[in-house]
């Protein structure tokens, strides 16, 4: 290392090449670009770009009955995991070079090179929306709020009254497990 003007060597000066003898510390602002490596690094681990942009786009890339019936798991070294109901399987294993395809052109580059099914029960049916309360029911909540001011908290605990009424005539009208032991 050279000696710089009137300067030892070693002090930490930087020489007419740029190098410096100890490390820098740089105070003042760092360019976003030096941070997002560290932040987007244990989400990239968990779930890759890829695997996040074929999971998002399913329904579009295989269309709407197979979205229904089949799930994107995980893409790991080339190899996509799909979650599928057994007779689903047997059919996706006919249709793979085909869905492989599909997956690539979405994804624009040669992203999944095998499939792997994973067995899975088929989605539940929704649940049916509920009943909307008796007017009788209705009119005792509101009535349990009207010393209340208008509001917001006088909404909310109106929509309690209505559920928690509602529920308990619900529970009136169906018949007890005692009275169905005695049929």
């Amino acid at each position: 290392m050279a000696k710089v003007e009137g300067k030892p060597e070693g002090t930490g000066a930087d020489t007419r090449a740029g190098i410096a003898t100890e490390a820098r510390h740089v105070y003042g602002p760092r360019p976003i670009s030096a941070l997002i490596p560290a932040l987007t690094r244990p989400a990239f681990r968990r779930r890759s770009p890829a695997a996040a942009q074929i999971m998002a786009d399913w329904p579009a890339i295989v269309g709407p009955v197979l979205a229904e019936a089949t799930v994107p798991r995980r893409l790991s070294a080339g190899t996509l995991t799909l979650g599928c109901s057994g007779p689903i399987a047997l059919e996706l294993q006919h249709m793979t070079a085909e869905l492989i395809a599909r997956i690539n052109a979405h994804a624009g580059a040669q992203t999944v090179k095998a499939l792997r099914f994973e067995q899975m029960l088929p989605p539940a049916a929704p649940l049916p929306a509920p009943k909307p309360p008796s007017p009788k029911v209705t009119q005792a909540a509101e009535a349990a709020v009207a010393h209340l001011p208008a509001g917001e908290l006088r909404d909310a605990l109106a929509a309690l009254g209505r559920a928690v009424l509602g529920a308990r005539e619900a529970g009136r009208n169906k018949p007890s497990t005692a009275d169905r032991s005695r049929r």
